[in-house]
């Protein structure tokens, strides 16, 4: 049976090589799409999976009631892995870090090389707890000592050469006017990609709490903003242990009645790292749910052509089926064969699919952020063999029904007519087609103006020509001079220095709480030196910015419009706040992305405030000042060199998941919308071919070329209109639901859904009527030839 559908599709190609054609397009490419998104679904759900502790470790997290429900945040207080050792037998281990992204980049000095690298601080246990590989050194003892530094192994090439020449060395890290000397204690492998965090260093827990003057006991009234990560016991019931923990604060102290503490699972940070009001509500998982959507419903159009194209013939095959049921071949073993010759064309597709991943996957790793690679691992092959095999059932299982319940006496008679049924069905497949089309390229359009919305939308600072880098060696000792300095060169506008940074990128836990009449407020402070605002350009709405003519700006505050309104202040200057004073009142600006609400923010002035410099650029002179500010700064700080970025790209990080999303959108979109012509365009075909000595009748009797145009696409133009009124409502409420992620988003405009559908029309028209030009234009002879 097997040799014979080989023999079929071979025959079948012969006598419908446009069929073929068709078929093969469509469904190699929709598969191309469907395994290029696999392996991004499959790089994506693996990510911090790869721990041995994987099943049972967990990271403490807490809720907060606030004024405006459940405020869920992954910050901690230092001291809570260890008193929960102590507390809770459930528990294995458990370690504190410092957060990702908590600090700006250090400075490292080894043997007169100076390097910078991303760092944290973490209890004796880390290693043991997370399976980062150590090529060397003991798991349990490479933090033991507080004055240790384990680094990675890209790391210790720099600064020693090799890695195994940096154990035992000395390493002094510098962090604004923070250093330490170090011994290098162990070195650990390259990190693995699909990790949710990466780092170059790793420092003691111990050492942080002597730099901070942390008492030896926990206070469990503080909220802090460390990392607490747990292993538990084996058998130990997560949901169970979640139940003890909830009200573990309420026993320590009164005033906790509002904080609730809980685990999650450590893997699922990644993906599901949103929160609503204390409940779980999505995260990067919505991408996934999102593309794997998108792929199968790509590869359901191509399947879809299969089927119109299968079933439209049906009258080329009709003999073969009668024959073949006349010699006793039953109704099942044509479902089979229907079925094998559709399969067989799933996978010479799959194949052509492979090869065209392989070409296009550097470009889908730019799009994606990835490293993804067409490897043969086990669990692809057999997940990919498994796609083309759905899709092939898929594909032809309703010809295979179709074509199957033909019956030998009504097909030798000539007599087969279709059922409304069958013809219903073929336009209802069509309409799906097309709907899906519009849908994609409303989602393209509103993606594409959101994102214009985001880059022109007014901040409240100037963002363009401005350039940050953190500072190390002299230049964080000596910050005034160093920022005066640097004021001095050609083509500086202006310099400061903040502790921190401004913009913040990605989710936020609850901040400082500024108490104020019985109330408590989350709020976002920065310590800035002065002229950061001036360097900002944000705007002052009262009072006024901070400056060297009033010596008290140090106990003093600039407060945004946001805060004063939550407050409600009716004249704010003057006014003290948890013991500082409010001088000014700037207008609000977006220092998170417009997902989220302008929350209050305070500047606070720090005068010696330099970890992170801010410089603002003349426009137009960027490149040659950023030279000269390299070179200024390579003499200034003994060698070191210049690591600077500007402030747009960082404002750019915002929305890489967004970007993502417009610039795969538009392919998936164009996939689409090629497919669906394809199968639009057989169609056409085959329904002229059908209608030929029709045709040629109505030409001899005088119709016109332009009349048997508007014969052949009226029927299926109608089709897509159809399709297109019910796209337009299903991709408002898609797009709708996108935009609310966004505080600050565009309006749906009527003209949106307009152009959706006219350009779908446009393509439609353009499909339909290359065939119909093509067969009104026939000599009517060869029309009415007999055969």
């Amino acid at each position: 049976m097997f040799q014979h559908s080989l023999l079929l599709i071979y025959r079948n190609f012969k006598r419908f090589p446009t069929t073929f054609f068709i078929n093969l397009i469509g469904l190699s490419t929709g598969l191309a799409c469907a395994l290029a998104v696999c392996l991004w679904v499959n790089d994506e759900l693996s990510f911090d999976k790869y721990h041995a502790n994987n099943s049972r470790l967990f990271r403490v997290m807490e809720n907060v009631r606030t004024e405006k429900g459940l405020d869920t945040h992954a910050g901690t207080t230092a001291l809570l892995a260890e008193a929960l050792v102590e507390e809770m037998p459930e528990i294995e281990s458990a370690v504190v870090a410092t957060p990702p992204a908590f600090f700006p980049r250090f400075t490292l000095v080894g043997e007169k090389k100076h390097i910078q690298g991303v760092g944290k601080f973490a209890a004796k246990s880390f290693f043991h707890i997370f399976s980062y590989s150590l090529v060397q050194g003991n798991a349990n003892q490479v933090l033991a000592n507080k004055r240790a530094i384990v680094l990675s192994q890209r790391l210790a090439t720099s600064l020693f050469g090799k890695p195994e020449n940096a154990i035992g060395k000395t390493v002094e890290w510098q962090l604004a006017d923070l250093k330490q000397t170090c011994i290098v204690s162990g070195i650990f492998g390259p990190i693995p990609a699909n990790s949710s965090e990466q780092f170059d260093f790793v420092l003691t827990f111990d050492a942080f709490k002597d730099i901070m003057k942390m008492g030896p006991k926990i206070n469990w009234e503080e909220d802090g903003p460390f990392n607490t990560y747990i292993v538990l016991h084996d058998g130990v019931d997560p949901k169970k242990f979640n139940s003890k923990i909830a009200g573990l604060l309420d026993h320590k102290t009164a005033k906790n009645k509002n904080r609730r503490l809980f685990i999650q699972p450590y893997s699922d940070q990644y993906l599901h790292g949103e929160y609503k009001n204390g409940v779980q509500a999505g995260g990067r998982i919505e991408y996934v749910q999102l593309f794997s959507a998108i792929a199968a419903f790509i590869l359901i159009i191509a399947c879809i052509n299969y089927m119109n194209l299968a079933t439209a013939k049906a009258t080329r095959r009709m003999k073969e089926i009668g024959v073949k049921k006349t010699l006793g071949a039953s109704r099942r073993a044509l479902v089979m064969h229907f079925l094998l010759e559709s399969t067989l064309m799933t996978f010479l597709a799959l194949f052509l699919a492979v090869v065209l991943v392989q070409v296009v996957l550097p470009q889908f790793n730019e799009v994606t952020g990835k490293h993804l690679t067409l490897t043969p691992e086990p669990k692809l092959i057999i997940l990919f063999l498994g796609i083309a095999l759905l899709t092939g059932l898929l594909a032809g299982s309703y010809p295979a029904f179709y074509l199957s319940g033909f019956k030998p006496a009504t097909v030798f008679r000539g007599t087969l007519v279709g059922s409304v049924a069958d013809l219903w069905t073929r336009k209802g497949l069509v309409i799906f087609q097309f709907t899906l089309s519009v849908i994609f390229i409303v989602c393209v359009l509103v993606v594409h103006r959101q994102m214009q919305f985001v880059q022109s939308k007014d901040l409240g600072y100037d963002k363009n020509n401005v350039i940050y880098f953190e500072t190390a060696g002299r230049s964080a000792q000596e910050p005034n001079a160093f920022l005066a300095e640097i004021k001095r060169l050609p083509g500086v506008v202006n310099a400061s220095g903040m502790w921190g940074f401004f913009v913040i990128v990605g989710p936020q836990g609850v901040g400082p709480q500024l108490e104020w009449k019985g109330r408590k407020i989350p709020v976002n402070n920065l310590g800035v030196n002065y002229d950061m605002v001036e360097t900002l350009g944000i705007q002052m709405k009262a009072g006024r910015s901070f400056s060297r003519q009033f010596r008290s700006d140090s106990t003093e505050i600039i407060v945004n419009e946001t805060l004063v309104k939550t407050l409600g202040l009716q004249d704010p200057i003057g006014k003290t706040l948890n013991r500082d004073k409010v001088v000014g009142v700037a207008k609000d600006f977006y220092y998170e992305s417009l997902h989220e609400k302008v929350a209050p923010f305070i500047f606070r002035l720090e005068p010696k405030a330099a970890g992170t410099v801010v410089v603002k650029l003349a426009p137009g002179q960027d490149k040659e000042t950023i030279r000269q500010l390299q070179q200024f700064y390579k003499a200034y700080n003994a060698g070191m060199t210049l690591d600077y970025q500007y402030l747009d790209a960082e404002y750019q990080a915002q929305y890489a998941s967004e970007r993502r999303v417009a610039v795969l959108s538009r392919y998936f979109a164009s996939l689409a919308i090629l497919i669906s012509s394809l199968g639009l365009w057989g169609l056409t075909a085959f329904t002229a071919e059908k209608r030929r000595k029709e045709i040629g009748v109505r030409k001899v009797l005088g119709a016109s070329e332009f009349s048997i145009i508007y014969l052949l696409s009226r029927d299926l133009t109608k089709l897509v209109i159809v399709a297109i009124a019910l796209a337009l409502p299903i991709s408002y409420l898609l797009v709708r639901h996108w935009l609310d992620s966004f505080e600050y988003r565009i309006a749906l405009e009527f003209w949106y859904f307009l152009g959706a559908g006219l350009l779908a029309l446009l393509v439609a028209w353009l499909t339909v009527g290359a065939q119909a030009v093509r067969a009104a234009r026939i000599d009517p002879a060869l029309c009415l030839r007999d055969e």
